[in-house]
C-alpha cells in the first residue's frame, strides 16, 4: 500500500486497486484558496477587500473577513445593500421575495426537474444559488411552519454556510453544493423514498445535503454544527445533529464499496424495510451518496461543465505539487491526464455501480433517466478520447514524417 498525504489527511490503497484510485479522486483533495484562483463576487452588496486593513498571513485574512461578515446582522446587510442599489423596502415580509427575479422564480417552479441548470440559476441569483435554493426548499416542503422558523434567521443560517465555501475552488463550491441539494430534492419526491420520511427526515436531508462537501475537520464540524443547532433547532437540535452526522460522514468517498456492499446485500435478499428505522437510515445515506456524485447522470451539457471544473481543481492540485517538488497525486497531472480519461473511468469504478444498485431498489424513471444519461455521456467522453487518441497518433506521423525530411532538404541545400 501506498500512502498519498494530502493537505489535511491521508488516504491509503493499493495502486493497483482501479476502484481506490477514482475513490482518490474524490476524497479529500481540496484546492485551497491559497491555490491562485481569482476570488468569485458573491451577493449584491459591496464588496470590500479585508486584506487592505489587515497583514497577517492569508489563512488569518480569510478567517477575519469570514468572521467579520458574520458579526454584521443580516438585516443591516441587507439594508445597506438595498441602499447602495438605490431601492427601498416598504414591507418587511416580502424582503425575500424581493431577491428573486423574474427568470429565478421561473426556474423555482420546476427545481423537481432533473434537467435543472444550477449554473443558470446561480447567475440569476447573482452567485446566491445555495442561499435561493435552500430556502425555497424549506418553503416548498413546509418546514418554516412546521419547525416555526424566523425566516430571517433562517436566511442568515442559509447565508452563513453559504459564506462559508471556497468561492475559489471551480468545482468543491457552494454552487456544487446547491447542486447536491437540488438532486436531494429530486430523489425525496421519488415513491419509496417519499413513504418513509416526515418533516424533520427531510430538514435533516436538506441541511446534509447543503452541508456535505464542507471542508472541515470532524471536530470542527460537530462544534460548528452544534452552535447552529443551539440558535436555529434548540427544540430538536440533538436528535438532528445526530442524524445529519451520521448521513455526512456516510458520503465519504473512501467508504463507498462499504455502504454499497450492504445495500446490495440488502436488495439481493429483498430484506430491506422501511419501517426499520436503520433500513430507513441506509436507504437515506445511498441517496444522498448518489445526489453528492450525481454529475455524470445529469445533461451532456450539465455533466460535461462539472467534469471539466473537477478535472480543472484536481490539475491545479498537481500543478502545485510540481511546483514545491512534491509527488504529483494519481490523476491530478494534466501532462498524463484527460477530462475523458478521467471520466471514464470514474463511471466505471464509482457511479455506475452506485447507481445500478440505486436502480435496482427505486425502479423510476428518474433513475432509468439517470442511467440512460450516464450511458450516453460516458459514450461522448469515449468518442472524444478516440479523436484524442486520432490526433495524437496524427501528430507523431507529422514529427516523424518531418525527421525524415529535414535531412534531405539539407542535403539539397
Amino acid at each position: 500500500n501506498v500512502f498519498y498525504v494530502i493537505w489535511r489527511g491521508a488516504i491509503s490503497y493499493d495502486s493497483s486497486d482501479q476502484t481506490a484510485l477514482y475513490i482518490r479522486m474524490l476524497g479529500d483533495v481540496r484546492v485551497r484558496s491559497r491555490a491562485g484562483f481569482e476570488s468569485e463576487r458573491r451577493g449584491s452588496h459591496p464588496y470590500i477587500d479585508f486584506r487592505i486593513f489587515h497583514a497577517q498571513s492569508e489563512i488569518e485574512v480569510s478567517v477575519s473577513a469570514r468572521n467579520i461578515r458574520r458579526l454584521l446582522s443580516f438585516q443591516r446587510y441587507l439594508r445597506s445593500s438595498r441602499f447602495f442599489r438605490g431601492t427601498t423596502v416598504s414591507n418587511s415580509l416580502n424582503i425575500l421575495d424581493d431577491d428573486y427575479n423574474g427568470q429565478a422564480k421561473c426556474m423555482l417552479e420546476k427545481v423537481g426537474n432533473w434537467n435543472f441548470d444550477i449554473f443558470l440559476f446561480d447567475r440569476l441569483t447573482n452567485g446566491n444559488s445555495l442561499v435561493s435554493l435552500t430556502f425555497h426548499l424549506f418553503s416548498l416542503h413546509g418546514l418554516i411552519e412546521y419547525f416555526h422558523l424566523d425566516m430571517m434567521k433562517l436566511r442568515r443560517f442559509l447565508v452563513m454556510i453559504q459564506e462559508d465555501y471556497h468561492s475559489q475552488n471551480p468545482y468543491h463550491n457552494a454552487v456544487h453544493a446547491a447542486d447536491v441539494t437540488q438532486a436531494m430534492h429530486c430523489y425525496l419526491k421519488e415513491p419509496k423514498v417519499r413513504l418513509s420520511i416526515f418533516k424533520m427526515l427531510t430538514c435533516i436531508l436538506v441541511i446534509a445535503a447543503m452541508e456535505k462537501v464542507k471542508e472541515r475537520s470532524v471536530l470542527e464540524s460537530d462544534h460548528w454544527m452544534s452552535c447552529i443547532f443551539s440558535l436555529y433547532f434548540s427544540n430538536c437540535r440533538q436528535q438532528m445533529e445526530t442524524q445529519i452526522g451520521a448521513l455526512i460522514l456516510a458520503t465519504d468517498i473512501s467508504r463507498q464499496n462499504e455502504y454499497l456492499s450492504l445495500f446490495r446485500s440488502h436488495l439481493d435478499r429483498g430484506d430491506l424495510q422501511l419501517e426499520d428505522t436503520r433500513h430507513r437510515h441506509l436507504v437515506l445515506q445511498m441517496a444522498l451518496k448518489c445526489a453528492d456524485i450525481c454529475n455524470p447522470c445529469r445533461t451532456w451539457e450539465l455533466s460535461k461543465q462539472w467534469s471539466e471544473k473537477v478535472t480543472e481543481e484536481f490539475f491545479h492540485q498537481g500543478d502545485i505539487e510540481k511546483k514545491y517538488h512534491l509527488g504529483v497525486s494519481p490523476l491530478c497531472d494534466r501532462q498524463t491526464e484527460s477530462v475523458a480519461n478521467i471520466q471514464i473511468g470514474f463511471m466505471t469504478y464509482l457511479v455506475e455501480p452506485l447507481f445500478t444498485e440505486w436502480a435496482r431498489f427505486s425502479n423510476t424513471r428518474l433513475s432509468q433517466t439517470m442511467l440512460g444519461h450516464m450511458g450516453l455521456n460516458k459514450a461522448s467522453w469515449k468518442g472524444l478520447q478516440r479523436e484524442q487518441s486520432t490526433s495524437e497518433d496524427t501528430d507523431t506521423a507529422f514529427e516523424e514524417l518531418n525527421s525524415q525530411l529535414l535531412p534531405q532538404e539539407n542535403r539539397l541545400s
